[in-house]
């Protein structure tokens, strides 16, 4: 049964003291059973909402009567598709989401917090229940033929993953393709999926214009660590290979080692950079663990949870970084942190991709192909 705790959105005052935060924990969580497969392991109110509510049991054994968290998908009617930023640490000025929230269910991703914008959790309703943009292609064929608009590269999967499993059915994300291939128009595309092997009919003739590459984001190469952490994406070795099958269909590749989250996965950055060399990526990047808003008390949660003898550690180094505090915004500080560890971090990363040539170019996709789709009712061209 929901429990309303107060009239306003409250997070945990979370403790220094491991034994109280297991505890708040423990009482926040969303019992195993409901949660099988999932990477939150609660489910309390967004930010915006008048009220928290959480799950607790009334005395009369309510929560054992509970349904366990199913998938559930939104068809969302949107007015425009392409989303436009003019933020000067990323490097591209606009991308496309074709989903909200997103099965892969991955515990550290810093897109929860936008589900609270919804009305909903970023916990474990970001990973079960979704929104769907299926009129996402003709969107955005009506954009690139506005007379004004000048293509420049288009990201793809820069919030959630475009390719999570719902892609199967809906396959929004190839019908996008479709439309940027016809008009010749570059897209970076960032996912762990092996899906994205489905579309390499699409993407290797792009690619040879110069107009496509993709970056497989592979956090560690402990499957055991990314079950826990990442439940429903591909193993890591279904993304090695899905790296060697994309390089061999000559698409440009990158490995993205993101997040690095300290004490965690952060030994593993020469491992993961070495096996993905060989099997064909050609650049590397990384990004530092990041917690903005609801996202601290949900990570903290599942490291009570899952790795408690780590969990001082983990936080302590994440605040070096941050300047004390969970998480700093700062635009040029929010992917790299700050500080001795983070300084050591970087310098690791840049030896590693030294010593294996990768980054030795950044390949920068063409935009002079571009053809403006013709808009409904517009004469042809004879020649």
């Amino acid at each position: 049964m929901a429990r309303i705790v107060g009239n306003r959105p409250l997070a945990p005052a979370w403790s220094n003291d491991r034994a109280i935060d297991g505890a708040r924990a423990q009482r926040a969580s969303v019992d195993g059973e409901r949660r099988r497969g999932r990477g939150a392991v609660s489910n309390a109110s967004g930010r915006f909402e008048r009220e928290m509510r959480v799950e607790a049991d009334d005395g009369w054994r309510s929560l054992e009567d509970l349904p366990p968290f199913v998938t559930e998908v939104t068809e969302e009617k949107a007015r425009r598709i392409i989303t436009r930023n003019d933020s000067p640490d990323i490097a591209f000025d606009r991308s496309i989401n074709p989903y909200r929230g997103c099965e892969h269910g991955c515990v550290y991703c810093f897109a929860r917090p936008t589900h609270a914008y919804m009305g909903l959790s970023p916990g474990l309703d970001f990973e079960s229940k979704l929104f769907a943009k299926p009129d996402a292609a003709t969107l955005l064929e009506r954009e690139l033929t506005a007379p004004g608009y000048e293509p420049k590269t288009l990201a793809l999967g820069t919030n959630t993953d475009p390719y999570q499993p719902i892609e199967r059915r809906y396959q929004i994300t190839r019908a996008l393709l479709e439309v940027l291939a016809r008009a010749d128009h570059p897209a970076a595309i960032v996912t762990k999926s092996a899906l994205i092997r489905r579309d390499i009919d699409i993407l290797a003739p792009m690619a040879a214009k110069g107009l496509a590459k993709v970056a497989i984001s592979l956090t560690t190469m402990d499957a055991r660590l990314a079950r826990t952490m990442e439940p429903r994406a591909p193993t890591p070795a279904l993304r090695l290979e899905t790296i060697k099958a994309l390089a061999e269909a000559g698409i440009p590749v990158a490995v993205m080692v993101a997040p690095i989250i300290p004490a965690l996965n952060d030994a593993e950055i020469e491992r993961i950079l070495d096996a993905a060399k060989a099997n064909g990526a050609s650049e590397a990047g990384y990004v530092m663990l990041r917690l903005p808003h609801e996202l601290k008390d949900l990570f903290r949660e599942w490291l009570v949870l899952n790795h408690p003898d780590r969990y001082r550690h983990v936080l302590s180094l994440v605040r070096e970084m941050r300047g004390g505090k969970d998480y700093d915004a700062t635009w040029g500080k929010r992917e790299r942190g700050e500080g001795p560890y983070a300084w050591m971090i970087g310098r690791r990363f840049e030896t590693a991709c030294a010593r294996l040539g990768l980054n030795r170019r950044s390949l920068k996709l063409r935009t002079d192909l571009f053809v403006r789709p013709a808009r409904c009712g517009e004469q042809l061209s004879l020649f």
